[in-house]
């Protein structure tokens, strides 16, 4: 798969978006520092183990992090949805790699022009605190959603964290395949499946479609997740 880069052809990122993170108006690099860039289904947009040139913000779509692992297997690390913001990176390699989980438009920016932007303008620089403390919190949970927790309350916790990233109604249409979902939470999809379906039994869920779930019964689900 080809990494997304930034090129001639690459579109200033419009001012709404550029506004959304709160960048300073008066820099005259401002206009010129995001570049919109649209992603098709599973196209990488970082690779694990390349320098990090710029840091990344998802407008529609959603995108995976994810490792290969010496046996071959994926683990899928965080989802990002529109309005997250990832590929920051303390060190001198990204840890994962990134791909579009479907058709998105992400803006990338420039990370030798961010720093110096986020020095001038406090809010911005508290907006990438705030984002590296979401992403460590996501991890840590993760760890626990791993180890302590049997199948049925690992697909549980993330349906609860799905809907309060993204539900409507308590519905939720998921961004992401049942695999995913699998190489998320360290099980296989013929567990994912019969975790819902027994979500389902129970009434805890509706199963309208493959990728559209509603939420029932929220409480039980909780009860599940503790």
């Amino acid at each position: 798969m080809q990494t997304v880069r930034a090129s001639s052809s690459s579109q200033p990122a419009p001012a709404l978006l550029l506004r959304d993170i709160s960048l300073p108006r008066r820099s005259p690099d401002a206009v010129a520092l995001g570049f919109t860039r649209t992603v098709a289904k599973d196209e990488e947009i970082f690779a694990e183990g390349e320098r990090p040139a710029f840091i990344y913000k998802v407008v529609s779509g959603a995108v995976r992090t994810f490792k290969l692992l010496s046996d071959g297997r994926r683990q899928i690390d965080a989802f990002h949805l529109p309005g997250d913001i990832f590929g920051i990176e303390t060190g001198e390699e990204h840890r994962f790699t990134a791909e579009a989980l479907g058709d998105a438009t992400i803006v990338l920016y420039r990370r030798s022009s961010f720093g110096a932007l986020a020095l001038d303008c406090g809010e911005l620089s508290q907006q990438i605190v705030s984002a590296m403390m979401r992403s460590l919190e996501q991890a840590q949970n993760h760890m626990l959603l791993l180890g302590r927790k049997n199948a049925l309350e690992k697909v549980a916790t993330f349906l609860l964290v799905l809907a309060k990233r993204i539900s409507k109604d308590d519905r939720i249409d998921l961004p992401m395949s049942r695999l995913d979902m699998a190489d998320h939470l360290g099980l296989t999809i013929e567990t994912i499946s019969r975790s819902l379906t027994q979500l389902e039994r129970k009434g805890i869920i509706d199963l309208p479609t493959h990728r559209l779930i509603v939420l029932r019964d929220k409480e039980a689900l909780e009860r599940l997740d503790t």
